[in-house]
This record gives structure tokens, C-alpha cells and sequence, in this order.
């Protein structure tokens, strides 16, 4: 039983962080269709934030919550500024996003190499998120339960946005149809940059989350990229619920074929399992309603 609740607890764990990750990408892919592979450097942005900001201020635990806020900040700021400077030239060409978006992420990565350095730089964990909570007999370690927490607030947030709010309305028209939407007056352009604002700065989130349960170096956000665009074509490009879904599938998985195999062997049996579901069901596990008629 203390296996079994292992497993499932690595899995959600694992499903927190592709969450985190992955619900930035399923707002500037399942709107705007822009590949962005510079998403995972958002996230190291967001971790280096962490650091800059626990060097500034000292305490641990302080800093930490000061770092959430800063870094989704930080990464929103960088997303607009590469929406504005490069992607808005290439919208409807998501093969020429792909490939700039790479070469951005290759100059990010440099960036923080030249300014951080290459090796990986300490962040060091609050006391508060120190140590273990048994929940039904087994512990749970308490970084871990606050990044399950973190990634759930997110998705909450980002839920009342969308349907509740003027923003979220005028997202979810310009997914469904940007054209009818630009004829009723919304500023697609406006919109599409607030998108990519949110989108970048989940990611930076996603960064100071990380620090908790990983080294902060500059290739740290290479490591999840291509497991969160699994989760975003899986769940359904631009449905939300499908990423939360598909983020703990995919973890409970992936830690269920680490637990008798090597964890490159693991990943392997992962995308063959989402290649395989995604022959059965190409739009994923929820399509978007669309009005468009192209």
C-alpha cells in the first residue's frame, strides 16, 4: 500500500510541475498557434528571479513569496517583449515560430550563462517547506505539497479569468473565431499580447516552483518543454481542463514505468502511449468548439 501511494504521489507531483508549465502553452499555442520554444526559458527566467531576489533579501521564506509575484512578472515581460519584437511578424506560420522561438531560447540560455555562470547556483528551501507530512500513513514531503498547491491555485485563477472576466471572454472569442472577433470589436492584437503576458508569466511561476526540487542552471527548461507540449496537444490545444487532466495522466504514467525501469526508458514508453492515443483521438482528450468555417 506505501508503494502504491508513493507512486501515485511521485505522479502527482510530477503532473503539478508539467502543469504549471504546460497552462502557459496552452494559452499561446491553442490561441494564437505559436510554437514557442523559448516557454522553458520563461521558466528558467523565473527561477534565476527566485535567486536574485533570495540574495537580495536574505530569508528564505520571505523571499520566496516575493519571488512568485516578480517572476510572473518577469516572464510575462519577456513573453510580450518577444510576441511584440518577432511573433506578431509570424502569426499563421507556426514553423517559422518554432524555429525563431529556438534560436531565442539558445540566446536566453547563453544570457544566463554570461551572467549567472555555467554551473547550477543555490536556492535554498524555506524551513516551513522542510521536511515530510504523513497523510494515510505515508510521508509526503512538504516542497512537493506546496507545488500540488501552487499548481491547483493556478489553474483556479486562471479558470475565473477566462470565464468570468471581460479578458476571458474576449480570449475565448478570439479562440473560437478570430475574425467574427475582430468584426465585434475586440483588439485581437491587445488581446493576443495580454495572452502571451499571462501565458509567459505561468511559466515564470513554474520557475520558482521548480527551485524547490531542482538545480536552477541555465538548460533547466529544456528538460520539460517537450513533456509540457505533450500535455497540451494530449489534453486538447487551448482547453485547459485537458491540460489538468493529461498533466497528472501523463505523471502518474511516467512515474508508474519509472518505478520498474530507467526513467530514459520510462519517458520511451510515455510518448508511445500519447503517440498511440493521439491515433485514436488526433484533437485530443477535448477539442475546441470552433464557428470558423476554415
Amino acid at each position: 500500500m506505501d508503494a502504491v501511494l508513493g507512486q501515485l504521489y511521485a505522479g502527482l507531483s510530477l503532473g503539478s510541475v508539467l502543469l504549471l508549465i504546460a497552462l502557459g502553452l496552452t494559452l499561446t499555442f491553442g490561441q494564437m498557434g505559436v510554437i514557442n520554444m523559448a516557454h522553458g526559458e520563461f521558466l528558467m527566467a523565473g527561477a534565476y528571479t527566485t535567486y536574485v531576489v533570495q540574495q537580495v533579501v536574505g530569508g528564505a521564506g520571505l523571499s520566496l513569496l516575493i519571488a512568485l509575484p516578480l517572476a510572473f512578472l518577469v516572464g510575462g515581460l519577456l513573453g510580450v517583449l518577444l510576441e511584440t519584437t518577432l511573433i506578431s511578424r509570424l502569426y499563421s506560420r507556426p514553423l517559422d515560430t518554432l524555429l525563431v522561438t529556438w534560436g531565442v531560447a539558445l540566446v536566453l540560455q547563453q544570457l544566463a550563462r554570461d551572467v549567472f555562470g555555467a554551473p547550477a547556483v543555490e536556492v535554498r528551501t524555506p524551513e516551513w517547506l522542510k521536511g515530510n507530512v504523513d497523510l494515510f500513513g505515508a510521508p509526503f514531503t512538504k516542497g512537493r505539497l506546496f507545488i500540488l498547491g501552487l499548481a491547483l491555485t493556478a489553474v483556479l485563477v486562471l479558470g475565473v479569468v477566462l470565464r468570468y472576466t471581460a479578458l476571458g471572454r474576449r480570449i475565448r472569442a478570439v479562440v473560437q473565431s478570430r475574425g467574427l472577433a475582430e468584426t465585434s470589436g475586440i483588439d485581437t492584437r491587445a488581446t493576443d499580447r495580454l495572452t502571451f503576458f499571462i501565458g509567459s508569466g505561468l511559466a515564470g511561476i513554474a520557475g520558482v516552483a521548480l527551485t524547490l526540487i531542482a538545480s536552477t542552471q541555465p538548460y533547466m527548461g529544456q528538460t520539460y518543454i517537450v513533456d509540457a507540449f505533450l500535455v497540451v496537444v494530449a489534453g486538447g490545444v487551448g482547453r485547459v481542463r485537458g491540460a489538468v487532466l493529461m498533466a497528472f495522466g501523463l505523471g502518474v504514467l511516467q512515474a508508474t514505468f519509472a518505478y520498474s525501469q530507467s526513467v530514459s526508458t520510462a519517458k520511451v514508453l510515455l510518448l508511445i502511449c500519447v503517440i498511440a492515443f493521439l491515433q485514436v483521438r488526433p484533437q485530443g482528450l477535448f477539442s475546441v468548439k470552433s464557428r470558423s468555417l476554415v
